[in-house]
């Protein structure tokens, strides 16, 4: 029979979920704004991040309480601990959501830059990303949470690129220098997307197989960090 404690932690867990699927819109509709230049959806992200930080204040609640009150133990102990980590990345995924679509108004009121498909593939693979750690989360799924870390390669290198294209083209362009800067910032937030990405997958990690590979990423066939 289950009992209150367990009952709680899975409320717990699912409020976790609903806070990635906001956060996960949020993220999907500010790339969206920034791709087709759209004010009233950055407006909308911006307006939506109230709700995450209201469901983080949730979850901090409910988990302080469940650990004042019950005093869980080993595993039980381990779930809530990673979920509250969890639960800061989330919400500072939507936190980077606000900075992209705070520049999408800004750059959609001014002249286009020059297509960037460095910029557009960085906007693909971090939405990827965070979707991946969304279901890596949700499906306690180690094997795809591991993925995230390789994954997280690809976001640094294509935000180093976006850099170096733009400064090329500031160095040429000194009227573009501010959309620019812009843009930069933009590639930054997703840059950390994928960071944050990662971070959710290394959560699961801690909460499935009790390893804690933030600083390790080599685990050798007996499960062990090394």
């Amino acid at each position: 029979m289950e009992t209150h404690f367990h009952q709680q932690l899975q409320k717990l867990r699912l409020k976790v979920l609903e806070m990635a699927a906001h956060s996960q819109t949020a993220i999907e509709t500010a790339v969206r704004a920034l791709q087709h230049r759209d004010a009233d959806a950055a407006r909308s992200v911006i307006a939506g991040d109230k709700l995450i930080n209201t469901i983080e204040c949730e979850i901090d609640e409910l988990s302080f309480r469940l650990l004042a009150l019950d005093q869980p133990m080993a595993v039980d102990l381990r779930i809530i601990v990673a979920i509250m980590r969890a639960s800061m990345h989330l919400e500072r995924v939507g936190d980077e959501a606000v900075n992209i679509a705070e520049a999408a108004m800004f750059l959609a009121s001014r002249p286009p830059l020059p297509e960037m498909p460095s910029l557009n593939e960085l906007s693909t693979h971090a939405v990827a990303m965070f979707r991946k750690a969304v279901v890596a989360f949700r499906e306690s799924d180690a094997g795809l949470a591991l993925e995230l870390r390789v994954l997280d390669k690809r976001c640094n290198q294509l935000d180093v690129q976006v850099l170096r294209e733009l400064m090329d083209y500031m160095s040429r362009e000194s009227p573009a220098v501010e959309r620019s800067v812009h843009t930069i910032l933009v590639s930054r937030s997703l840059e950390r997307v994928g960071d944050l990405s990662t971070n959710v997958g290394e959560t699961v990690m801690f909460i499935v197989e009790g390893l804690n590979i933030k600083h390790n990423f080599q685990i050798n066939s007996g499960g062990a960090c090394g």
